[in-house]
């Protein structure tokens, strides 16, 4: 899922730029933290290139590129101050909702210790294509082109494996993945791991029905009445949604100032409308697309075990895709390693709500089992 308020950082997939809705006009109906996603990407295309260490300059990769995957052609950054350091791969959420200015704005310092590379998924960011049939947009469309990326970044770097770390439903993604080519992956970071898209709808409905009618809120509750309770197939249902959740501070835990990271976009021309509204049309697209399969899937039955070593990075206020139901999951997964990290101060944004001690603890898991750069 994205997160409401930045590109849509994760909806139930996913977040990505700070969503530019409440900023501009109240009216404004950008999805879930497509707004909120937008304003931030709009700052984060700017603040970029301060975040990379001009010290640490061993072998340092730049790489931007697009890649012809089976009809698409897939945007792919690839940035790191050694290109020998262990390979680092970003799964942004939504479906649709390219989290790369934000993951680069707030989780940039990544770069001085790993080889990171985004990943602008199909239908999404700067691989959106109008032309393109949505009817492609599947799950398993997803995992072929992960498959295609993963092969090319081995293949390029001179690397076997590599850490996939996906966010909301790019950690739907990534354990999917995971499970099938354990031989590719060394690691695996889950965060705002998703599990099921059906009982995340459902908590959320049920989340706000609870605290609309404990804080005596009339008009969430009326909205509720209307909406009825889940499943919600629509990308206009689930915007809706996550409208309400982020009301009570379960998407975003701290808040960032949207209105100033659009107007600051906007006027130092970090982003412009046109890129905003391919943005939008992304995320409306894929999840429209998508969602009817995403209802159907549940990784407690889809996947039981995963052979690589397995981490959630869970925010205690998220809401979003309710943790506890990511908690659970975690207890019955079997994986030669795993371990769950709360983060105390974050919602479903954690990359973004605590990115200084959300960084740390990516560095710090990771050298747990021994991540470390390559010999010369």
């Amino acid at each position: 899922m994205v997160p409401a308020g930045l590109l849509h950082p994760g909806r139930p997939g996913g977040c990505c730029l700070l969503v530019i809705r409440g900023c501009v006009h109240t009216r404004c109906r950008m999805p879930f933290q497509l707004a909120p996603m937008i304003m931030l990407f709009a700052l984060v295309m700017g603040c970029v290139s301060p975040l990379t260490s001009a010290a640490d300059t061993a072998a340092p990769i730049r790489r931007s590129e697009y890649l012809a995957v089976d009809g698409a052609r897939l945007f792919l950054l690839t940035r790191g101050t050694d290109r020998r350091a262990p390979v680092l791969l970003w799964l942004h959420g939504g479906p649709g909702g390219p989290e790369r200015p934000l993951f680069r704005y707030f989780n940039g310092v990544l770069e001085n210790h790993f080889v990171v590379a985004y990943w602008d998924q199909r239908g999404a960011g700067r691989s959106f294509d109008p032309q393109a049939d949505p009817h492609r947009l599947t799950i398993s469309r997803h995992l072929a082109d992960l498959d295609a990326v993963v092969d090319h970044l081995r293949k390029v770097l001179g690397q076997d494996k590599l850490v996939l770390i996906g966010h909301s439903w790019g950690s739907v993604l990534g354990v999917l993945y995971a499970q099938h080519h354990p031989e590719k992956v060394s690691a695996f970071i889950g965060v705002a791991q998703v599990v099921s898209w059906l009982r995340t709808q459902q908590a959320q409905y049920d989340f706000v029905a609870a605290e609309a009618a404990r804080r005596k809120d009339e008009a969430p509750l009326t909205r509720l009445r209307e909406m009825g309770p889940p499943p919600y197939e629509t990308f206009d249902q689930q915007a809706a949604m996550e409208d309400l959740v982020d009301q009570y501070g379960a998407v975003f835990h701290k808040k960032p100032c949207k209105i100033c990271v659009v107007i600051r976009g906007m006027i130092t021309g970090l982003v412009t409308p046109w890129e905003l509204l391919s943005i939008h049309r992304g995320i409306h697209v894929s999840l429209d697309a998508m969602t009817s399969e995403l209802l159907s899937l549940n990784l407690e039955r889809a996947v039981p075990s995963v052979g690589v070593p397995v981490f959630f990075f869970l925010g205690r206020h998220d809401r979003q895709v309710e943790s506890t139901i990511a908690a659970g999951y975690f207890e019955t997964l079997r994986a030669p390693r795993k371990q769950l990290i709360w983060f105390e101060d974050s919602a479903h944004n954690v990359p973004f709500e605590e990115p200084e001690l959300f960084n740390e603890t990516v560095v710090s898991t990771l050298r747990s089992i021994a991540m470390r750069r390559q010999s010369p």
